[in-house]
């Protein structure tokens, strides 16, 4: 990416670290029923938990009515660091669809819930889900992220059998430097589980985010310590990319990286 990351900060990226709420769901809703698709009109009547991303869903909505997205694009959904890949379009031009449904601050249970809204209406051939970086935030377990994603795989899997889903691992920042070990514990736990889906990918992102001290390289990160500036996602775009297109079914769709404790990750084929 050329430009600074000034002018990516001026566009959205860095903004939202500011709206990154701090509001905990309880346990039970981690594996609630996906909500019906939500339309502009309707966003108002989100049940309580979910009533923060009422602007993002209309916002969705409305943008849907202008044209709707292709069917068999590349989709990736979840938190702010979705949503301010400003240039994610262009980072992966060579894919004719590409869909962008980021909204900041979200969880891996805010991802199920709103699974109708974001991922299925679009029927995408291959979902990039990043999630759950929040969720610890907020002070869920490391095996509760896993069962919201557990439920998105069955939501997706239920309606779109054929779609492939690639997990991006949880990325460190110096900003939850203390969250580094459960992070690490809920990678293992979310990489464990897709080596037993088939069709799936775990993208391990975490390694190359640390420096040879273990610690999460500044450069990446914004002033914020929690959002990535351009190099940040460079560095995702050439991990990522040999996850996407046609040619990464083999190449890469049979990869899952195991995060160990020591931050070191071991590649192996899945089963």
């Amino acid at each position: 990416m050329p430009l600074s990351f000034f002018r990516s900060f001026c566009l959205g990226r860095g903004a939202a670290a500011l709206l990154c709420a701090a509001v905990a769901l309880p346990a039970s809703a981690l594996q609630g029923t996906p909500a019906p698709l939500v339309t502009a009109a309707e966003a108002t009547a989100l049940p309580a938990p979910y009533a923060r991303w009422q602007s993002s869903m209309e916002a969705f909505a409305a943008a849907d009515k202008t044209g709707l997205p292709q069917t068999g694009g590349v989709l990736f959904v979840g938190s702010s660091t979705i949503r301010l890949w400003t240039d994610l379009r262009e980072d992966f031009r060579q894919l004719p669809v590409v869909i962008n449904r980021g909204f900041g601050g979200s969880t891996m249970a805010d991802c199920q819930y709103f699974v109708k809204n974001l991922v299925l209406q679009y029927q995408p051939r291959h979902v990039m889900v990043y999630a759950g970086d929040n969720d610890l935030a907020e002070g869920r377990s490391p095996q509760q992220v896993l069962e919201s994603f557990q439920s998105f795989v069955r939501s997706v899997r239920e309606a779109l059998p054929e779609t492939r889903i690639s997990y991006i691992s949880i990325k460190p920042s110096p900003l939850r430097l203390t969250l580094l070990p459960r992070m690490r514990e809920a990678n293992t736990l979310l990489a464990q589980y897709v080596r037993t889906v088939p069709n799936s990918d775990f993208i391990d992102i975490f390694t190359p985010m640390l420096g040879a001290d273990g610690i999460p390289r500044a450069e990446l990160f914004g002033a914020d310590h929690l959002h990535m500036n351009d190099a940040g996602y460079d560095l995702w775009r050439s991990v990522i990319s040999g996850y996407v297109g046609e040619g990464a079914r083999a190449a890469g769709g049979a990869r899952t990286a195991d995060p160990v404790v020591d931050g070191v990750a071991k590649t192996a084929a899945r089963p």
